[in-house]
């Protein structure tokens, strides 16, 4: 067994990769792990994010071709299992971490003289690489707060496909029939790649080893729904080998569909909790407060909530079913936020008071309400250097306690911009 097959079997028993290692890097696997064969003619490269190998006898299919910074990684962990050209690159979706590292691959079929290989993916791809060009400054941004970046970086450049599909597409290679499924999830542009002869499922960021990512606050609509209905189509092939976006490969029927259907009634859970409580008309605040994600599925190694968390999925479905206003008429036009701070410090008797409050609440473990006046009394006094302080120290205490890497990067990126 070699260390992707020997991490998988430890994380389905709940025994790494270790609180201490993965705490806040989401228990996925944040890097380079190697390659073991999950099936006959299937390899699997354990990486940020993973790729799946396909030896179809005419050569190599590839799902997904890795991330900017460890694609060389796993261009060489894929040649060390196999010298065959590389034929087709299929994207599961269009996340930067999936879709980098092809133009080595093609660079070699030049040199060789083999056949040109070719990219397939949904045609909602290249609409996301146009808009990651329109907004490459804003996620550069995201990711200097989620990754702790020391700058912002987004790539401008990306690999277009040579051919697209609407809601699926079948390839036959070698004799190697390959079916690819369109499924809006966590993006808009999601597919998984189904080998019926060989029952090897790949759901690319459709299953993660982590609660579904799907209430991302800096990222554009998800789709819960859409997603469990995904999930229950998967669980129903009944696959041998699950190979995911991310984490480990899942080997054996029972594990893969418990996974698949588990992570299905999560979503199912948020969603029907979510919808109820809009229809009786509250407010977003009280949503928040009612929806109760099922612990038993949360305890599960394979759906904690340690990138994305269920309160995140809530607000993320009032947006998609009740657009942006939260139901409290004093938010539908506010005030501008320093505004609002200077009066709220002046009833509280200063900034500096305001403060006190909050390091007090910090002490007491109330740190929500410790950040909510910390950040007034900063807004009332921004050039007050012990405001500055106190602000930093908070936001570092409420990162330390979150258990979701993306609470942790902004609150971590906001204790940061105060020095703490």
């Amino acid at each position: 067994m070699g260390a992707v097959l020997d991490l998988a079997e430890k994380m389905w028993n709940g025994i790494g990769p270790g609180e201490h290692v993965m705490r806040h890097a989401h228990s996925l696997v944040s890097g380079f792990v190697g390659i073991d064969e999950v099936a006959r003619g299937v390899a699997f490269v354990g990486s940020f994010a993973n790729v799946t190998v396909i030896d179809t006898g005419d050569g190599l299919v590839l799902v997904d071709v890795g991330s900017p910074l460890l694609a060389p990684r796993v261009r060489e962990a894929v040649r060390s299992w196999s010298g065959l050209p590389v034929t087709t690159a299929i994207y599961t979706h269009g996340h930067v971490d999936h879709v980098f590292g092809f133009g080595a691959y093609e660079a070699e079929s030049a040199e060789r003289g083999w056949a040109a290989p070719f990219v397939l993916a949904h045609e909602g791809v290249a609409r996301r690489f146009d808009r990651y060009r329109l907004t490459a400054g804003y996620n550069g941004h995201i990711n200097m707060r989620q990754f702790r970046l020391p700058a912002p970086m987004f790539p401008t450049q990306f690999r277009y496909p040579d051919q697209t599909f609407t809601d699926r597409h079948t390839l036959e290679v070698g004799g190697e029939t390959i079916e690819v499924v369109h499924a809006r999830g966590e993006t808009d542009d999601h597919a998984y790649v189904w080998l019926p002869q060989r029952r090897v499922l790949a759901t690319g960021d459709l299953f993660i080893w982590a609660a579904p990512n799907c209430g991302n606050p800096q990222k554009v609509q998800r789709y819960p729904i859409e997603w469990a209905k995904a999930l229950r189509e998967m669980a129903a092939l009944r696959p041998e080998v699950l190979c995911p976006g991310h984490g480990p490969p899942i080997l054996g029927v029972e594990r893969t569909t418990a996974a698949l259907g588990d992570a299905a009634e999560l979503l199912e859970s948020l969603h029907a909790q979510t919808l109820a409580l809009m229809n009786q008309g509250a407010r977003l605040d009280e949503v928040l407060a009612g929806v109760v994600a099922p612990a038993h599925l949360l305890a599960r190694p394979y759906l904690r909530p340690v990138y994305d968390q269920p309160e995140f999925i809530v607000r993320n479905l009032w947006r998609l079913y009740g657009g942006w206003y939260d139901g409290n008429p004093a938010h539908l036009q506010p005030p501008r936020e320093r505004e609002l701070a200077r009066e709220i410090a002046e009833l509280a008797g200063g900034a500096s008071r305001l403060c006190d409050r909050a390091l007090a609440l910090a002490e007491q473990g109330e740190l929500a309400l410790a950040c909510e006046l910390v950040e007034s009394a900063a807004l009332a006094a921004p050039d007050d250097t012990g405001i500055r302080d106190a602000r930093g120290r908070i936001y570092r205490r409420r990162a330390e306690a979150s258990e979701s890497l993306i609470a942790h990067g902004i609150f971590d990126a906001a204790a940061r911009d105060s020095g703490g």
